[in-house]
């Protein structure tokens, strides 16, 4: 990134105070700033850094009223906070300018079908019969099997590894290194003790407006789909198992684990290192606490959880309250 005062100005509509054209090329925080550096100001227990930041520009309020000198250039907003926001995007949207290439080392089957202006990096490989979206950015050593489908205007970031026969929507963000349609985990006791493993011939079907975190892994079904629902969000690490479904926008934080057929509702929320059971149901509009342990079936919608086994919250912290107690005797 790199932009002038006045450049910053014209893209958030603002005024500038001081020299237009003072150059940017860095984002930091108001008590970290330093030459080339965009700041901003929106918090008044931070207006002591306005005087003394060597940020050479400083985002700020349209109504701030400085008290001393200020040696930065100011671009007044309506509101700096929100400006910052709209600023990000904009640098975003500028990275992933979309255009044309097939990198050297790069291999795109014949009988692959790749839409206008998709990119791909070096050393990703694009099996038989895939079809690729409009404006894609594939980045690079991304494994893409034979038959998958993806969607226009997706991203997939560097090593992530999608088997064959996968369906991705629209506007799907992979971050790196994540696993799609990996086999399940399914293996059948045999008499004599061992293992037997259950071949998995089904697909994962991810919807449109999904983003899937670094080192996340979604398994296949054992036949049909596991399914990810329209605006779900999953963060890193997370394991999703065979012929899961994931309610439209739905959310889960890191380490989450849902076990095998486990059917999850829409706009749910699930904390950081939460365990969900397996053949199972969560009701729609479910929230649950960092840890919790999901052991049965949630059937009333808008309920929070916590605890493991998790319950409600008001009863688990009344329990809380009295194993404390307790504990004290």
């Amino acid at each position: 990134m790199e932009l002038t005062a006045k450049q910053l100005a014209d893209i958030l509509h603002g005024t500038v105070e001081g020299n237009p054209e003072a150059r940017i090329t860095t984002f930091a925080k108001i008590e970290h700033g330093k030459k080339g550096a965009l700041s901003f100001y929106a918090n008044p227990k931070y207006e002591q850094y306005v005087y003394t930041s060597k940020s050479s520009v400083l985002l700020v309020n349209n109504d701030f009223v400085p008290r001393e000198a200020v040696g930065a250039t100011l671009v007044r907003v309506e509101n700096a906070y929100n400006g910052v926001a709209e600023l990000l995007k904009y640098v975003s949207d500028q990275r992933k300018k979309y255009k044309r290439r097939r990198a050297w080392g790069s291999h795109v089957a014949c009988s692959a079908k790749l839409g206008k202006k998709v990119s791909v990096g070096t050393g990703t490989f694009i099996g038989k019969h895939c079809r690729i979206g409009d404006y894609g950015i594939i980045h690079e050593n991304v494994t893409i099997g034979e038959g998958t489908v993806i969607g226009h205007h997706c991203i997939i970031y560097p090593g992530v590894v999608i088997y064959p026969g996968m369906k991705i929507g629209d506007n799907v963000i992979l971050h790196a290194g994540c696993v799609i349609g990996s086999d399940g985990f399914g293996n059948a006791p045999q008499p004599d003790g061992s293992w037997k493993k259950i071949e998995h011939l089904g697909n994962v079907v991810i919807g449109n407006d999904v983003e899937i975190g670094s080192g996340t892994t979604i398994d296949r079904a054992e036949m049909e789909s596991t399914v990810i629902g329209n605006g779900v969000r999953i963060d890193n690490l997370c394991q999703i198992a065979h012929n899961v479904v994931i309610g439209d926008n739905t959310v889960m934080a890191a380490q989450c684990g849902v076990a095998g057929s486990a059917i999850i509702g829409k706009n749910c929320i699930f904390a950081g290192q939460v365990g969900i059971m397996g053949h199972i149901k969560i009701a729609d509009n479910t929230t649950v606490g960092a840890q919790a342990g999901i052991a049965g079936p949630v059937r009333k919608s808008g309920q929070i959880l916590i605890g493991s086994p998790a319950i409600p919250h008001m009863l688990y912290m009344r329990s809380y309250a009295k194993f404390k107690q307790a504990g004290a005797e």
